[in-house]
């Protein structure tokens, strides 16, 4: 079993230099994947990604979220599908399987259903509930402010790190770092995330 994340990048058109999502996004990827088997930006804004361990799916999710508001204007729309990989290609977008499928079809939904983020897997109350999850998380997550994600997006990238590290990394004091978690909603978003791989285990 694996997850597909499909997405696009909202509002892409609005940023004159590309290069100023696409590094970042890149970035992401390449630590995921070194090599690009497992990844795909096409279409100009739109991507595809494979995370083998799709109990991280979500946090990934999260984490691409979180690097694409951090610039000015831009947002992201994502869908996980979580199931089989039946064809391995050495395109992803060529690869084949319920999780590709899944994916697809749910990406597809996303506009007309007015949410930027949603799952679908083989249970379809599983997905009805992890669905509400995100709907409330999303609450939060579609109005980040940038600073807000950037240090979402330096939390997730290193957990480790105490917040005055943090801080320091883009400087900024540790009550500021903690001010923009808090108005981020980051502790009950990590906790939706440590329920998705809870509710994700029974798959």
């Amino acid at each position: 079993m694996t997850s597909i994340i499909t997405g696009d990048i909202i509002n892409s058109r609005e940023i004159k230099n590309p290069e100023e999502w696409l590094a970042p996004l890149k970035e992401i990827f390449y630590n995921i994947d070194s090599s690009n088997k497992y990844w795909e930006i096409y279409r100009g804004d739109s991507f595809q990604i494979e995370i083998r361990d799709w109990y991280q799916a979500f946090e990934m999710a999260v984490l691409i979220k979180a690097t694409i508001k951090s610039i000015k204007a831009l947002d992201v729309r994502m869908a996980i599908g979580v199931g089989e990989k039946t064809h391995k290609a050495k395109r992803i977008s060529e690869s084949n399987g319920s999780a590709f499928i899944y994916s697809g079809e749910e990406f597809e939904k996303l506009k007309q259903n007015k949410v930027n983020l949603a799952i679908k897997t083989a249970n379809n109350e599983l997905n009805k509930e992890l669905n509400l999850y995100f709907k409330l998380a999303l609450i939060a997550m579609d109005n980040w402010t940038k600073k807000s994600a950037e240090i979402v997006t330096l939390s997730i990238k290193n957990p480790e790190l105490p917040q005055e590290e943090l801080g320091n990394i883009i400087g900024i004091k540790q009550n500021t770092v903690s001010e923009h978690l808090k108005r981020a909603s980051f502790e009950e978003i990590m906790e939706v995330d440590k329920m998705y791989r809870h509710k994700i285990s029974t798959l």
